[in-house]
């Protein structure tokens, strides 16, 4: 496979996988992903920005030879997670000579995972710079986003901005250039959603950085690259701002009807009032897509049946979710039936701490939900409804 030219000797040396189906063995991915390596060529020096995720070694050091690569002098670990930084101990086979810039974090992850020689790498601290003798690689710590020992990448003469994980989506591409079409849209922030929105706070102070910076364009580790970078920068602004959506998610699971009944009801009740609502069988729909809706979600509200004396477990598993993302909600409540006892929402509560939102009163049935329940689910609705137009969301 020929490298592609960006610019200016810039190349794109990465791999579509459209077949994977699961990224970390958590995440389901749609369409696949890529694991995208870039090669910068300097007047003096020959830099690689990122590298590949270890399956695919052979065919990426293959593809070097295909191109005429027969020196490499800097090879770039921007994050030490395998699926960028896997193949470096292969590319350090291939050129002895070459030397690995990183910063400490993750020089001491790339030494404990890949089990790479110390002396083969090389620290450098934040705005430090290296020069290939006509462009100059300046790196800029990015701590967060989203492991403690990120950083990007900037060339300077060409105002390219490599960013590793940030900014990137789970989608295999052509076309070197993001379409910044709906579909790009929608697994950009799939992506967000699922890897990026737990360090929002972080994500905000550096889509910030990037917007002063006002590179032409962003290289990320997956997916394409942007040569309108403001697509992706004011989805981020969107994602990362500190007010919802006028939206109630209702992630439920529903094992004899009476808990889905108490959904619907109160479904209908909420889109009387103007409010949107988007349900979520917990059993058959795409996880994906539930850490999606959590991204605008102004109120959570959990539908659960017992098992046991306790929560069903996919139930709480959508609360462990939540607590491990971090949505934006103002508000979570939980709505339920049981059949002889036990602790239902005071189990899933405890579930949801790190978001530190707002409990309202949820609503608990013994069997079909009958007269009673119904007016409660109405508080339910009434609730919810006056806590959106505090927040001026109607």
């Amino acid at each position: 496979m020929l490298f592609k030219e960006i610019k200016n000797s810039v190349f794109y040396a990465g791999l579509n996988d459209a077949d994977r189906v699961i990224f970390d063995e958590l995440i389901p991915l749609e369409h696949g992903t890529t694991y995208n390596s870039y090669i910068v060529k300097g007047s003096d020096k020959t830099a690689v920005i990122d590298t590949m995720y270890p399956p695919f070694s052979d065919l990426y050091l293959k593809n070097f030879d295909e191109n005429g690569i027969d020196k490499v002098d800097y090879i770039i670990a921007n994050h030490g997670e395998q699926d960028h930084s896997g193949s470096i101990p292969a590319l350090l086979n291939k050129f002895p000579d070459a030397i690995v810039i990183t910063n400490d974090k993750c020089r001491q992850n790339i030494i404990e995972m890949l089990l790479v020689d110390e002396s083969k790498i090389r620290v450098i601290q934040n705005n430090e710079e290296i020069s290939l003798g006509n462009k100059t690689l300046q790196f800029i710590m990015a701590p967060g986003v989203h492991w403690p020992d990120t950083m990007f990448t900037y060339l300077k003469e060409d105002n390219m901005l490599f960013t590793c994980d940030f900014l990137g989506a789970h989608l295999p591409f052509g076309d070197l250039y993001a379409k910044n079409d709906d579909k790009l849209y929608s697994m950009a922030k799939r992506y967000y959603a699922e890897i990026m929105m737990p360090f929002r706070t972080m994500c905000k102070k550096y889509i910030d950085m990037v917007e002063k910076i006002n590179p032409s364009y962003i290289l990320p580790s997956h997916g394409p690259i942007y040569n309108n970078p403001k697509f992706i920068i004011n989805a981020y602004k969107d994602w990362t701002d500190d007010k919802p959506e006028n939206l109630v998610l209702i992630p439920y699971v529903s094992m004899y009807g009476s808990t889905e009944e108490m959904v619907n009801y109160v479904k209908e009740g909420l889109e009387k009032n103007n409010i949107k609502v988007k349900v979520h069988d917990l059993v058959r729909d795409d996880l994906g897509d539930l850490a999606v809706n959590m991204v605008d979600a102004a109120t959570i509200l959990i539908g659960a049946s017992m098992v046991l004396a306790g929560p069903h477990p996919i139930a709480a598993n959508a609360c462990i979710l939540a607590n491990a993302l971090k949505p934006k909600a103002k508000f979570v409540s939980f709505l339920g039936s049981f059949g002889w006892g036990g602790k239902l929402f005071e189990t899933l509560s405890s579930l949801i701490t790190s978001i530190k939102p707002e409990i309202i009163e949820p609503v608990l049935s013994k069997g079909k939900p009958k007269e009673d329940d119904f007016k409660n689910l109405d508080k339910l609705i009434q609730t919810i409804t006056e806590k959106h137009k505090s927040l001026n969301l109607i």
